[in-house]
């Protein structure tokens, strides 16, 4: 039976993912790198620093950093989305209904630590979660496990116990490898079409509005 629920963020609280492509536009312009838009696709889900591998000169990464780098790329992000940043449409009735039947509730993200109280906070969902793991916080990021598992031993559960929303490639093979109960795709970050092709899904939606229609949501927590 399902006891918690960890929710990755980009994608997946919010569907944020044209900010990230609009602030890696204007990161990847000041250093003059125009290769970024076929490299990045194959970094969502991951930490920052290894999407910075994957996109930035190796001699730019030795004279700035890592670290710096990536707190220049997401302060871009959160000025740029912070007139426009809302819930994926459903996640404040779901995290209710969660709320309701005894769920615990975790953010499980990538994402530095800045970026997840960002969105917590200016979506007014702060005090739904118990728990937010950041990218920050573990050793390695998805798709390794390590997030997944952090927060389920946060919450005091089996990783079995629980149920994963996510987005991406990263995230669904970090949650198989975690040994979650249950994996919910949404369909922001990649079309339902792609998504289909993943394996472990439990269910693929566009949004959280479609779990709370029927049993849907019930059938899952079982």
């Amino acid at each position: 039976m399902i006891k918690a629920a960890i929710f990755d963020m980009d994608g997946t609280l919010v569907d944020n993912t044209p900010y990230h492509i609009r602030a890696f536009e204007i990161f990847c312009e000041r250093y003059g790198v125009t290769d970024w838009r076929e490299k990045l696709p194959h970094g969502f889900g991951m930490g920052n620093d290894d999407i910075m591998r994957l996109i930035m000169p190796e001699e730019t990464i030795r004279t700035k950093g890592l670290a710096a780098l990536g707190d220049e790329k997401e302060a871009i992000y959160r000025r740029i989305y912070a007139p426009e940043i809302r819930p994926v449409e459903g996640l404040r009735d779901l995290l209710g209904r969660l709320r309701a039947a005894g769920i615990r509730c975790a953010v499980g993200s990538s994402g530095c630590k800045a970026n997840v109280d960002f969105v917590v906070e200016r979506c007014g969902i702060a005090e739904a979660f118990d728990v937010r793991i950041s990218g920050d916080r573990v050793g390695r990021c998805k798709p390794d496990p390590e997030i997944y598992l952090t927060a389920a031993d946060a919450l005091g559960v089996a990783p079995a116990e629980c149920i994963v929303f996510e987005d991406a490639p990263a995230g669904f093979e970090a949650a198989r490898r975690a040994g979650a109960g249950r994996i919910v795709a949404l369909a922001t970050t990649l079309p339902a079409e792609a998504l289909a092709r993943e394996k472990g899904i439990d269910a693929i939606v566009p949004t959280f509005r479609r779990l709370l229609d029927g049993g849907a949501l019930d059938e899952l927590l079982k």
